[in-house]
Formats: C-alpha cells, structure tokens, sequence
C-alpha cells in the first residue's frame, strides 16, 4: 500500500471524534484516506456530522508525525494491518458498518477459515461452565472452527487454551495496543496463541488498557465471527453487549442455560427467554443451526475412536437396518428415548448418523 495513504488511514484512526463510520463516510466522499487530507478545510467542515470542531481534528498538525510514530512502531514489530477496502480484509467484518477501518495483527492468521466461533462469558466462570465448555470444545473440534475471544479471565482465556489443546486456530482479540497483554499473566500464553492464530486489535500501541475500550474490542470479536456463543453470564455483563453487538450484525447468538438461581447463568437464561439466543445444550446444535458441515475424512478417522460404548449399540442397529425410528432404537438398545436422542444428536456431529423426517435416522 502506498505509503502516505497508510499514514492517512492511520491518522484518521487517531483524530478525535472521528469513529470509524465517519472515516468511511469521508473516505468515500473524498475518494481515498490521503484525499481527505488534501481537501480545504472549510470543505471537510461542510461534509454532514463532520461540522468545525471534528475539521479541527483532522487538520491538526502533530497528527501525522503520531501516525509516523505509529507507523515506525508497526515495521520495527513486523506487524500486520488489514484494512476494510483491500481484499485480505475478513469478509464478515466487512460487512459491519463500524467495522475498523484498520487492524492489526500478529500471529499467523489464516483468515478463510468458513468456520468462525466467538465464545464469550463471565470472568468468573463456575465449574459447570468450564464442564461444559471442555465438553463442547472437544467435540466441536471435529469441524475445526477458528475460535474468537478477549483474551480475558474466566470463559475467554480457557477457551483459547482448549482451541490450542484441541489444534484449533484462535484469535485473541485485545482492548489496547499489541505491545501490552492484559490480564499481565496470560503473557505466558502469547507465544502458543501466535502459533495456532494470533492477536488483532485496531487500538494503537500508545492506546493502554482501559475498560472504556472494552466496547470497541466487543464489536470486532462480534464482527467477525459468524456466531457468538455466551457460556455463562450474570444479568449484566460484557458478553451481553457482545451478545447484542453480533444481534446488530445480523449473526447467530447462543446462550448455554443454567439453574433460575444461579448468578451467572441469569444473564444466558435472559437471552434465551427473550429469543435474543438459541438454546445451547451440546455442541451438535452448532452446525444444526448454521448448517456446518462434517469434514468426511476427518470423521472417518475418528470413527471409532470418538464412539463410546453406548453409541457404538445405537450405530450397530443402525447399520442392520437402512433407516430406523428414534423409539424403535431405544427399545432395541434398552435405553430411554430421551438418551438416545441426546446420543444421536452426539453422533450427528461426528458426522455418523443424519436425521430424517419423522423422528427417523439412518447412518452417513
């Protein structure tokens, strides 16, 4: 990219009250980010919620000797930058009207990955949420989704640990500059995160940890997955912005349910009750909802060594007949239909059986 429009989109990152709508609007008023720096002032003041005070920004003078600042710092960490009109930019992301109109980015980022997760839940996760987000990322594994996250205490680093456990890609996605890591003691996980993905951020590195960021870092987590899913939650809470933030973009939300009088599961039970989210119980009801598809070779694979005992019954009736009734399985495996089902919906996503009209199932 030519040089001098790097530095202009950096500068228009930078100048106060200019968010990144506006720096589209302008861009694309102008024609390029350079091309609003050329424009006199009076013409910049005249573009519609632009006005005098916000012109005054953009032409201030110490602006582009921060955007070289910035710029220097970028070359000396050998950093990435997406930026929202290239065709490396992440397609979801793009399709958001606040999207960055630059990131950052260090790691190794494979961004075509179809597949996109965000996981997002209180910092003060319980034992039943970690149960059940071990339980969900081991088996949501098998379709190898690239897993969005904060990089903070309680659901957001253990999800990115289980993705590194599990060989999946995850992008850790922080509140500040990519010359810091906060909380200070996930650093030691920085070196694993870059091998399996990487971190992104569209602050700067003089930009320091501050919660006020938390609601920008929330929309590029929602902004680039193609659903959000919240594991546990209070009533109020970050998740729930993010929740909200990916509602906006017209993308998936899942909320995992919890007990009435348990804290932090209110705030998922809300969603649910509100039909903000799809209930979320196993990770089966991922590609069910999004219609994700098995990898064939991957599930043949792991066949039999991902089947435990009971669906390894259900899958020999199924191999003796073409295609079978859910009640007729149970009575042939003695077992109620209420576990069979909950099996079945297991093995849908190990991609061995596939349901039929009619309570039927017959294998892939």
């Amino acid at each position: 990219m030519d040089k001098q429009e790097l530095l202009s989109l950096l500068a228009l990152k930078k100048a106060p009250l200019i968010g990144d709508i506006m720096a589209k609007k302008l861009i694309r008023t102008f024609g390029s980010a350079a091309a609003v720096f050329e424009q006199p002032y009076r013409e910049i003041a005249a573009i519609e919620g632009i006005g005098e005070k916000k012109a005054q920004f953009i032409k201030a003078k110490d602006l582009f000797q921060k955007a070289e600042n910035e710029l220097k710092f970028i070359e000396e960490n050998k950093l990435k930058y997406r930026v929202y009109y290239n065709d490396d930019y992440p397609e979801r992301l793009q399709y958001c009207v606040d999207g960055p109109i630059i990131f950052f980015e260090n790691g190794n980022i494979n961004w075509n990955n179809p597949y996109t997760l965000s996981i997002v839940g209180t910092r003060q996760i319980t034992s039943q949420g970690s149960a059940f987000l071990e339980k969900f990322m081991a088996d949501i594994a098998l379709l190898n989704p690239t897993i969005i996250s904060g990089y903070a205490y309680g659901v957001d680093i253990l999800a990115h640990k289980l993705s590194i456990e599990h060989g999946l890609q995850t992008v850790a996605v922080m509140a500040h500059g990519l010359n810091q890591t906060y909380p200070r003691n996930h650093a030691a996980h920085n070196n694993d995160v870059k091998k399996n993905g990487g971190f992104v951020t569209d602050f700067w590195s003089t930009d320091t940890f501050d919660r006020k960021n938390f609601l920008g870092r929330n929309r590029v987590i929602a902004g680039l997955s193609e659903a959000t899913v919240v594991i546990e939650s209070a009533e109020k809470g970050g998740s729930l912005v993010t929740a909200d933030l990916a509602s906006g973009y017209n993308r998936e939300v899942f909320a995992v349910p919890g007990r009435v009088n348990d804290k932090y599961a209110s705030g998922c039970n809300s969603l649910i009750k509100q039909s903000k989210a799809h209930l979320l119980t196993t990770a089966a009801d991922i590609p069910y909802i999004l219609g994700w598809q098995q990898n064939e070779v991957a599930v043949q694979k792991q066949l039999f060594v991902e089947l435990d005992k009971d669906e390894r019954a259900i899958y020999t009736v199924l191999k003796e007949q073409e295609k079978e009734l859910l009640d007729i399985i149970a009575l042939q495996v003695h077992m109620p239909v209420h576990k069979v089902a909950s099996l079945l919906m297991s093995m849908e996503l190990k991609g061995v059986v596939k349901p039929l009209p009619g309570k039927l199932f017959m294998l892939t």
